[in-house]
């Protein structure tokens, strides 16, 4: 590979990887949306309906609110370690979606050029998405010692625990998916239940393993981003 593929390949994974970031941000805030106006549904609320047509711009408004608030750093704590923990957190977020397949392999009409629908991929990417987001644990934890109170560090420590507790579940229930592909690469996973029109979806060869596995999977994933169950 000379010096012009070489800087062809970069730049178009560079270019990926910031759509892909672009595109979750965007997602990120609509979703923030939905969670908040199905909230104030279940609690006889009418929630955000200021800001734009129906509360479509609350999440541009909340965007500026985050913008220009006050950043507190409590007196005791390590502002290095205080600092860098919400890093982790965020970071660890955003790294498994390299290897996730958006789509298949595309091509551009009346040309050539053809690329995948995901940033990259390897054999075991299934792993590297429950390794990376393990690590996640180590922002809260580092986030509620470095303050400097006992009880963020107690509550730190707590969330850490419930993160930890439920990962095991969570990777078990990735378990059937995997026999019935036999494979760990993510994209050779979508790739061998497609076809027959959708018919080829693992939930038709294994109904009961689709209900305990979606069952396991939504509440432990809830409990993973350390949310109310």
């Amino acid at each position: 590979m000379d010096i012009y593929d070489s800087a062809i390949f970069f730049g178009t994974k560079l270019l990926a990887t910031l759509t892909v970031f672009t595109v979750c941000m965007m997602l990120v805030g609509l979703m923030t949306l939905v969670e908040r106006r199905l909230l104030a549904f279940m609690q006889g609320r009418l929630g955000p309906n200021r800001v734009g047509m129906g509360g479509i711009l609350q999440p541009l408004a909340d965007l500026v609110k985050s913008i220009f608030k006050e950043k507190v750093l409590p007196k005791e704590a390590s502002k290095t370690i205080f600092l860098f923990a919400p890093i982790i957190f965020v970071t660890v977020a955003f790294l498994p979606l390299v290897v996730y397949p958006f789509g298949p392999v595309v091509t551009l009409p009346f040309t050539d050029i053809s690329f995948p629908l995901y940033v990259t991929r390897f054999d075991i990417s299934l792993i590297y998405v429950l390794a990376i987001t393990s690590v996640g644990v180590y922002g809260i934890a580092l986030a509620g010692w470095s303050s400097g109170n006992k009880y963020s560090l107690m509550g730190g420590l707590r969330s850490s625990a419930q993160m930890i507790s439920y990962e095991l579940a969570l990777g078990l229930s990735v378990v059937g998916v995997v026999l019935m592909s036999g494979s760990l690469d993510l994209v050779n996973i979508v790739e061998q239940q497609s076809g027959w029109g959708g018919m080829r979806w693992n939930i038709f060869f294994q109904p009961l393993g689709f209900i305990i596995s979606r069952k396991l999977c939504c509440r432990c994933s809830v409990a993973k981003e350390v949310r109310s169950c």
